[in-house]
C-alpha cells in the first residue's frame, strides 16, 4: 500500500444551488481527500453552464476583476449587481439573474406579467462603458418571462402600441406591441460580440417552450400561461415580419424567459452552451489530459444534468482523455445509467440520513466532505 501510486486529481464541480458556490464545494471536496492523503495532487478548476456561478467562476478561473452596480430589479426595484471584466480587460460577463433573476422577488409577490429584464440591459451598457469588445450573458434563474423587451428598451429601443405609445415593461405588455423604433439604440452594441450562455435547449413556443416549462415557477397562473404564451406568438411574428427571421424552434430561445431570443433578433447576440464556452476558457482540455480523476457535482442530478448542465458536458469530454469521473449531489435522480452511459463513473449523493432541504443546504459542505472523504479512503486503500 505504501508504494501505491497516488491518483491525480481534478476538482471541477459545479454551484450547488442555494448552498455552496461552484469554489466553496471545490474546497469541500479538496478537503475530504487531502484528509484521506495530504500528498494526493489536487487541481482546482470550478465549473458553471451559464447560469448562478458563472460570473465567480470566470472571475476568479482567469484572474479577472468583480464589480457592482447599481439597476433595476425585475420588479422595479433598486438592487446591486454584480458583474466582471476578464481577459486582461477585452471581456465582461454578467449574470442576469444579478439584476433579473427569481431570488431578488419575495414568493409571494413573483408576477411574470411585470417582471422584466431591465436591469440586464443596464447591466451591458455598463459593460459597454468598460469598452470591452465581448460580453458574455449567462442567462439562469431569471424572474422574467419579457422575451428580453426590458433589456432591449434599457438599450434604447422602443416598443410601441397602435396609438404610438411606449408600452410598458414586463410579459403582460408583449400583445400590445404593434411597432418598433430602433433609432435611440445604442450603437456601441453593433461593435460589440455578445453571446448568450445557456444550460437549457428548449424552444421559445409550445409545451417545451419558455412559457410553458418555466413561468410556473416564476408565479405565473394558468390565465397567466395562456396571456404570456398569447403574447410571445404575437411578438414572435412581429420579429418575422420585421427581422425576416422565426426564432420560435431554435433551440435555447426559450432561456430566461426568452431573453435569448430577444437579444439574438435585435442585437445579433449568439446563443452557445454555457457548458463549453466556460470550459474552453478555463482550458479543462488541459487539466483532463493532466489528471487520472474528476471530482464534479451539482446540487441535484437528473435527467436535466444531461441537457447542457456543467458535469454532464464535463464527463462527456473526460472520456476522450479516459478520465475516470465522480459525481456527487445532494440528490441523485433515477437515471442513474443513463448518466453512467454519459461518462460517470460513479455517482454518489452527499446525504448520510434522512434530513429535509433546509437542512441538506445547511450541512452541504460538511456533508460534502465528508463524503469525499469516505469514496477516497476506498480509492487510496484497495
Amino acid at each position: 500500500m505504501k508504494n501505491k501510486k497516488l491518483p491525480r486529481v481534478l476538482i471541477a464541480p459545479n454551484a450547488f444551488k442555494e448552498s455552496l458556490t461552484a469554489y466553496e464545494a471545490a474546497k469541500a471536496i479538496q478537503k475530504g481527500i487531502l484528509r484521506v492523503n495530504p500528498d494526493i495532487k489536487t487541481t482546482l478548476i470550478p465549473i458553471a453552464d451559464g447560469g448562478d456561478g458563472t460570473m465567480d467562476v470566470l472571475v476568479r478561473g482567469l484572474g479577472g476583476k468583480q464589480k457592482t452596480t447599481t439597476v433595476m430589479g425585475p420588479m422595479d426595484e433598486v438592487v446591486n449587481a454584480k458583474w466582471g471584466i476578464i481577459n486582461r480587460g477585452k471581456s465582461a460577463v454578467i449574470e442576469m439573474a444579478q439584476a433579473s433573476g427569481l431570488f431578488r422577488v419575495p414568493i409571494n409577490h413573483r408576477n411574470p406579467l411585470k417582471a422584466h429584464t431591465y436591469g440586464t440591459g443596464e447591466l451591458i451598457k455598463k459593460c459597454l462603458d468598460s469598452d470591452v469588445s465581448e460580453i458574455l450573458v449567462g442567462v439562469g434563474g431569471s424572474a422574467t418571462v419579457d422575451m428580453g423587451t426590458g433589456a432591449l428598451m434599457a438599450l434604447g429601443i422602443k416598443f410601441l402600441d397602435k396609438k404610438g405609445k411606449v408600452v410598458g415593461l414586463g410579459g403582460g405588455n408583449l400583445t400590445q406591441i404593434v411597432s418598433i423604433d430602433d433609432s435611440n439604440l445604442d450603437r456601441r452594441i453593433n461593435k460589440v460580440k455578445i453571446r448568450v450562455a445557456c444550460d437549457v435547449k428548449n424552444p421559445l413556443l409550445g409545451k417545451d417552450g419558455a412559457v410553458s416549462r418555466y413561468a410556473p415557477q416564476k408565479g405565473a397562473t394558468p390565465v397567466m400561461l395562456v396571456q404570456l404564451e398569447e403574447g410571445f406568438i404575437h411578438f414572435n411574428e412581429l420579429i418575422q415580419r420585421t427581422f425576416g427571421i422565426n426564432l420560435s424552434k431554435v433551440p435555447g430561445a426559450g432561456a430566461a424567459g426568452g431573453l435569448g431570443a430577444g437579444l439574438m433578433a435585435f442585437i445579433n447576440a449568439e446563443l452557445v452552451s454555457g457548458s463549453d464556452y466556460i470550459m474552453n476558457e478555463l482550458n479543462i482540455d488541459e487539466a483532463l489530459k493532466n489528471n487520472e480523476l474528476v471530482v464534479t457535482g451539482e446540487g441535484k442530478m437528473d435527467s436535466q444534468s444531461r441537457s447542457g448542465k456543467a458535469p454532464s458536458a464535463l464527463a462527456f469530454r473526460a472520456q476522450k482523455y479516459h478520465c475516470k469521473v465522480i459525481a456527487l449531489a445532494g440528490i441523485i435522480g433515477n437515471n442513474r445509467q443513463a448518466l453512467h452511459n454519459d461518462g460517470f463513473t460513479a455517482l454518489f449523493p452527499i446525504q448520510n440520513g434522512p434530513m429535509n432541504l433546509t437542512e441538506s443546504i445547511a450541512e452541504s459542505n460538511q456533508l460534502l466532505t465528508r463524503q469525499t472523504e469516505e469514496i477516497f479512503r476506498l480509492i487510496i486503500n484497495i
